[in-house]
Formats: C-alpha cells, structure tokens, sequence
C-alpha cells in the first residue's frame, strides 16, 4: 500500500471512531473488541486495547499571589480496582480518581490539559468555577492540547470530571476527581486542626458498559486519599486501599477531611464510627457550618470539609453508612496511636 492509500486509511478509522463518540456509542460498534480480564469480559476501544500510559505528575505552579497554572492529562492507563483486577481506566494523569488540584480564593486559574488518548475527545469541567462551558469546557481532540483560564472566587470542597458526552461514560470510566479552593481567611477552626486528609468515593460498574452505568447498580464502590503535599499517602480507587495503608492520626488530634462523593450515580452517607464531627462546612463553604453531625449526606458531585477530635487509641472505620455500599469497597481505618505513628496493628473495619 502506498503512502497515501495508507493515510487514507488512517483517516477513514479516526473519523469513524471520533464519529462514534460524537453518538455516545462507547462501548458498541466495529471499533469494539473484547478483552478478558479475571472478573468478565469487557469492551474495550480498538485504540486502547494495548494500551496503558505512565501516569504523568501534575503540574500545579503559582505565579502570583492571585494566580495559578495547572496543567494536567487525559489518558488511558490500567488501575487496580480490587485485588488482582485490572480496568482500562480513563483517567486525568494515570489516577482514579485523578489527583486533587488545591488553589486559594480568588485564584485566576490558566489550565491545559494534554489529550494523550489517541482516539477519543475529552474535557474538563470544573465545579469549582464560573464561565461558559461552551467556551472553557470544550472538548480537546486526540494528540491535542487545550488551554482555559477561569476565575475560583468561591471557596469549598469541589469535583472536577470530564464533560464530553456521554458524560457519564467519561466519569464512570475514571476521568473524575477533586479541587480544593481554600478559604481567603482559611476556617474558623483551622488553628485546631492537627492532620488533614483528602477522602474521596467513587463507584466502578462493567467494563465501559453504557447500559449497566446507566441502568444497573456499581459492582464496587470505593474510598481513596489523594495527596494534599508531597510525602502524604495517594492511592486509586481499589476496594480496601484505606484498610491496607489505614489513615494515621494520634490520641487528641483533630482531625480535617475533605470529603467527595465523585459518583457518579449514588448518594454517600459519609461517617467514622466512633466519633462525632465536631464541625462540617457543607459543600467546603465556612458560611455553610453545622456542628454535632454523626453522617453527612453526600449527593453525587458533593464535597464537605468534616472535622472531629480523636480521644483514644485504637481504630475507626471509615464507611458510608448505607451498608450496601460499605460492603462493595466503602471503607477505610483512620488508626489512632500514642505517638501518630502507625504500630503495625491490625485495623478494625466494616
């Protein structure tokens, strides 16, 4: 086959697979193949199917006082969901959720995201902001980048995830994940605080399934920590990843989560046995302060910033408290010792 017979053929399969997407059609049609993995067989797009891409750090730098540049990735990477078991993610740097983006009140952000998936638009949109998603959300084509710059002038625990259509292929798939803007004069309680952690919740349904996303109910549902610094713990959404490599905190701290239920389908009953939230800014806002809480009821999409002070030694389970989901992956350990150190010991959980 000569050179152009070759690019044309090259071309007829983007557009057909491009064209696909454009439908919605994810998981159906000639560009499907089936790949097995340890649980079932699962629909993976032609293009992707020896796929899986280094995860690649994000970039987040300041620039000014008042201005921040973050650049990140959309890519097709493998994640371990459960012990042995692979999925084909979708993911923003190789992570699912993706890694948790952190800038102050009133930041101007310039964000550039880098399409490294060879076959299939993707986007981000960020709750955190206000612009037209027309203009700033749009879609950036494959091998392509994109670059937007928008305004965070509310301050709160938010979730950012991928807004090309389908949209809930993209997010159930693993293109979700959190951005903090903290507060211009920080939380009345900051200067009690002692430990803080990102907690986030997420579910997995059939491989890149549309009708069991839409219409079923999620095989896992999952509890992960992102890192707020260098140093700090930053798992994916594996069943079990917060029991294995429980949360550390010692005797009287308190304790900070920002908490975010990512989806994308199902509520999240957000509690730690055994203690109570001393103080819960719904949604990451001071001005939304409720005190005394035992649950915190999560839509998808919802964040809070939920503190509480830990007085004894020992383990409390984190879980969200509908007991069904708890029981498909939706639980961690925050381990409490003299020292804050972890002892070895093993972790009570649900």
């Amino acid at each position: 086959m000569g050179n152009i017979a070759k690019f044309a053929a090259i071309m007829v399969t983007s557009v057909m697979v491009l064209s696909a997407c454009a439908k919605g059609d994810l998981s159906m049609g000639k560009d499907v193949k089936a790949e097995t993995n340890s649980s079932a067989a699962s629909k993976v797009i032609g293009p992707h199917e020896h796929l899986n891409q280094n995860p690649t750090p994000i970039k987040i730098n300041r620039i000014g006082d008042h201005e921040v540049n973050v650049e990140m990735t959309a890519q097709i990477t493998d994640i371990e969901i459960a012990k042995g078991e692979m999925y084909k993610a979708w993911t923003f740097n190789g992570e699912a959720p993706g890694p948790v983006i952190v800038v102050n009140q009133g930041d101007k952000i310039n964000f550039t995201m880098e399409n490294m998936d060879p076959s299939i638009p993707h986007s981000m949109d960020m709750h955190a902001v206000h612009t037209a998603p027309s203009k700033n959300f749009e879609k950036v084509m494959p091998d392509q980048t994109g670059s937007f710059s928008y305004p965070a002038d509310n301050p709160g625990v938010f979730m950012y995830h991928c807004g090309t259509k389908p949209v809930l292929a993209h997010i159930a798939n693993g293109m979700h994940g959190t951005i903090i803007v903290k507060p211009k004069n920080g939380y009345p309680t900051d200067s009690d605080v002692d430990r803080e952690f990102v907690i986030v919740q997420n579910e997995w349904y059939k491989y890149n399934d549309m009708d069991d996303m839409t219409n079923g109910v999620p095989k896992y549902i999952v509890f992960s920590t992102k890192a707020l610094k260098d140093g700090d713990m930053n798992t994916n959404g594996t069943v079990g990843a917060l029991v294995d490599h429980p949360l550390v905190a010692k005797v009287g701290d308190k304790v900070k989560f920002y908490v975010m239920n990512v989806g994308p389908n199902e509520v999240s009953s957000f509690h730690v046995v055994g203690t109570l939230f001393d103080d819960v800014y719904l949604d990451g806002n001071p001005a939304n302060h409720l005190q005394g809480m035992q649950t915190v009821m999560l839509p998808a999409s919802g964040g809070a910033v939920v503190e509480f002070t830990v007085t004894e030694e020992g383990s409390y389970p984190i879980v969200t408290h509908q007991f069904n989901h708890a029981t498909k992956g939706a639980v961690g350990a925050l381990k409490v010792t003299k020292d804050g150190h972890d002892d070895g010991s093993v972790v009570m959980s649900h």
